[in-house]
């Protein structure tokens, strides 16, 4: 059974509401995790060497796994399927499941072994030898997740390009929820410090549980590995030779939250975790909008470049860069008027103190003016992976670290926490601005005068949204005070304020983005067969 592509706009509409509604419980338990971990360990030294013991194999993961393995693997096994070719797409899929295995299982086995000589690379003067230890353990409870990810990238690969994204999308949900599960539970089993290996074992537990629930869903699509290595199959070269370029330059993005922290430690012991706290809140609207926007697309896109549609690729780019930044030039702006609200709604509690909201809040400040660059990078980036050139984003990727590392370097000391996600915005404006000349050079002009047209449109009607929930909550916190009850109600009624203001603003301007969302929402439509989402 050849899968039958997304093709029609509602199609598309459908499973990125879809994904993006289940990205947006994954995000909100990550949430709930976060918020008990943050009132269980705070912003302390110990927070901060989990929070860079957690980065190192989450960024290995993505070097092998997650977006590299599937951003390379899609392209190649969906147009297997597209012709018909079901036999040899599936030989393909189990011969790169075997050589992950093997090779990927070999680095994680030694990455546990020289975890002593690894982590302290990435500590900087403000950790003692207590803390460099403890970095290291919870490491080494972490790593076997490499290999985890390494398969669960695959498999959802192979289920994306079929068209199911339902069962890909609700795993990080049940995720997070064993991660809050473990956490609580084996807290109590440990000591001081120590208490955060109750969270690294439930990052592993978590990671097996997710596998394992990709695994299940490979049934209904009638799937079913093989025990075969054939490493003579040309695609199977083809994929790991696209793999290459596409792992630097995830790698190389992914970086960059590991520099903030890496980089942290020579602010304070807090600054890793606090940057972590602010990244969390960011990764919210991001994973809930630009993610699934990317994620849906990228098959379609892929299909449209192996078919050479040139015009069609640039009204998908030119409609995906719109739909990302109606949705998150509002989240930014959000996020800039109402960052120690939210942060101190959030956090502030137990070991969490008013200092660590400070911290938090100044770097969600800046991490939100990073918001909808970032998020128009990520879809640019799938659209050279979709047309099997990832060397192109592989190389502006290196520039863009190189000027994450240089403006970090140079505003840290002067800005603290400030001047490294500053660092981290300045890199994702450069990128941006490489990326759509690469594209347009290939494709033309990406729609390129209605975009800045429409863009310009959101822009007002979000600072339209920004003055109102400043103003709503300004207001209620002044009647309501600080508790946690007022809290509630003087932020929520803040964002719910904006966001209403904002909304009929964008309708009002006529922002033709708005009006498809405002129509799928209020017209019934036959359902189109697809396949499931």
């Amino acid at each position: 059974m050849t899968p039958a592509p997304a093709s029609g706009g509602h199609a598309v509409a459908r499973n990125t509401a879809i994904f993006s509604l289940a990205t947006g419980f994954s995000r909100v338990a990550g949430l709930a995790r976060e918020i008990t971990a943050a009132s269980f360990f705070g912003t302390t030294g110990p927070a901060s060497a989990f929070t860079i013991a957690f980065q190192i194999p989450q960024l290995l993961s993505g070097l092998f796994a997650q977006t590299a393995l599937s951003s390379a693997f899609i392209p190649v096994f969906t147009d297997l399927l597209h012709r018909g070719r079901r036999r040899e797409a599936f030989r393909l899929a189990s011969t790169l499941l075997w050589t992950m295995v093997l090779v990927i299982g070999g680095i994680t086995v030694l990455l546990i072994l020289t975890a002593g000589l690894i982590m302290p690379l990435f500590i900087g003067s403000t950790f003692n030898a207590a803390l460099t230890s403890l970095t290291v353990g919870l490491s080494q409870v972490m790593f076997p997740v490499v290999l985890l990810l390494s398969v669960t990238g695959l498999v959802v690969g192979i289920l994306q390009s079929n068209q199911r994204f339902t069962i890909p999308a609700f795993a990080p949900v049940v995720w997070n929820l064993v991660i809050l599960l473990f956490m609580i539970v084996l807290r109590h089993k440990f000591h001081g410090g120590n208490q955060l290996y109750a969270y690294a074992i439930g990052v592993l537990v978590a990671t097996v549980v997710q596998l394992a629930m990709a695994l299940a869903a490979l049934r209904r699509i009638d799937f079913h590995f093989q025990l075969t290595l054939d490493w003579r199959d040309p695609r199977v070269r083809r994929v790991l030779a696209l793999m290459l370029p596409v792992t630097l330059s995830v790698g190389i993005l992914n970086f960059d939250l590991l520099i903030n922290s890496s980089l942290g430690t020579l602010v304070s012991r807090q600054a890793p975790r606090a940057i972590d706290a602010a990244f969390r809140l960011y990764s919210l609207p991001q994973g809930m909008f630009s993610v699934a926007v990317a994620t849906v697309l990228f098959p379609t896109l892929s299909l449209m470049a192996a078919r050479g549609d040139i015009p069609a690729i640039r009204r998908t780019l030119g409609s995906g860069m719109r739909q990302i930044l109606l949705l998150l030039i509002p989240a930014a702006a959000l996020m800039l008027v109402l960052a120690t609200p939210i942060v101190r709604l959030i956090y502030q509690r137990g070991h969490f103190t008013t200092h660590s909201t400070h911290l938090t809040s100044v770097a969600l400040f800046w991490f939100a003016c990073n918001l909808p660059f970032a998020g128009v990078n990520l879809l640019l980036t799938r659209m050279f992976f979709a047309a099997q050139q990832p060397w192109v984003p592989t190389v502006l990727s290196a520039i863009n670290i190189a000027v994450d590392v240089v403006v970090s370097l140079l505003l840290y000391k002067p800005l603290g926490i400030t001047g490294l996600v500053v660092g981290t915005l300045a890199a994702q404006v450069v990128m941006l601005g490489m990326q759509l000349q690469q594209l347009r050079a290939r494709f033309g002009r990406l729609d390129a005068i209605q975009t800045v047209r429409i863009t310009a449109r959101i822009a007002l009607a979000s600072a339209l949204l920004a003055g109102v929930a400043w103003g709503v909550w300004r207001l209620l916190e002044g009647v309501l005070g600080s508790s946690l009850l007022a809290q509630i109600l003087s932020v929520g009624s803040a964002i719910a304020a904006g966001v209403s203001i904002y909304a009929a603003a964008v309708l009002v301007m006529r922002v033709p983005e708005a009006h498809q969302i405002r129509r799928f929402f209020t017209r019934r439509r036959p359902a189109e067969p697809v396949g499931e989402v």
